[in-house]
């Protein structure tokens, strides 16, 4: 059987609408749990497709985060054998760092459904179904500059970088697209301090998006 291996930095942040779809298409699914399983134990080529999920901290913080640096090393090594790998909000900026780019935090938080600015490359890619204006979540205030070699396939006006790929085998988002309507309460409550500390963002408003343009 094909194995999908995500790699998860908060409990609630998951694969949410990917994995019934991974599942239909014969994968297994087995979840890593970054800060606690040890990811130096792990063969970085094993896993068919290995996804590297979002979470509320920085590349940057390695000080404060150690195992940050495992799995760098564990995304290099997937990297350079071309292994197919999926990089979410975090997981988006941890490949970029990996591929020698920088990853800093950015002018302002980026939260709420809002839509893409595909690039050329980005309308022949799968980001294509959000051609026409669909919005996506963002939730993010870190940005990153763009890896030698990476294709740009979409940017918003806040931050340029929001989606990219090196070669066939590497995709990385910025935003989000396996959530849920149902997953998002857990965010709600599990980001609180963060929406709190947001000018301007309000639970009820990020709820009443995402019921118009979440998957349920």
């Amino acid at each position: 059987m094909k194995t999908v291996l995500a790699i998860r930095h908060v409990a609630f942040e998951d694969l949410g609408s990917f994995a019934p779809i991974l599942v239909d298409r014969g994968y297994a699914i087995q979840y890593l749990e970054a800060g606690w399983d040890d990811l130096t134990a792990l063969d970085p080529l094993a896993a068919d497709l290995l996804v590297v999920l979002g979470g509320p901290i920085g590349v940057y913080e390695e000080e404060a985060y150690p195992f940050i640096q495992d799995e760098l090393r564990l995304l290099q090594a997937r990297l350079n054998a071309k292994r197919p790998t999926l990089g979410i909000c975090l997981g988006c900026q941890m490949i970029a760092r990996a591929l020698g780019a920088k990853v800093y935090p950015g002018g302002r938080k980026e939260i709420g459904w809002k839509p893409l600015v595909l690039t050329d490359a980005g309308r022949v890619s799968p980001l294509v179904a959000f051609a026409d204006g669909a919005p996506v979540l963002h939730w993010h205030g870190d940005t990153f500059d763009l890896p030698e070699g990476a294709t740009l396939l979409a940017s918003t006006d806040i931050y340029p970088h929001q989606a990219f790929t090196c070669g066939n085998q590497v995709l990385a988002l910025q935003f989000h697209i396996e959530t849920t309507e149902k997953g998002l309460e857990r965010w709600f409550i599990g980001h609180a301090c963060e929406i709190a500390g947001t000018p301007g963002l309000k639970v009820p408003i990020l709820r009443a998006e995402t019921m118009r343009y979440a998957p349920g």
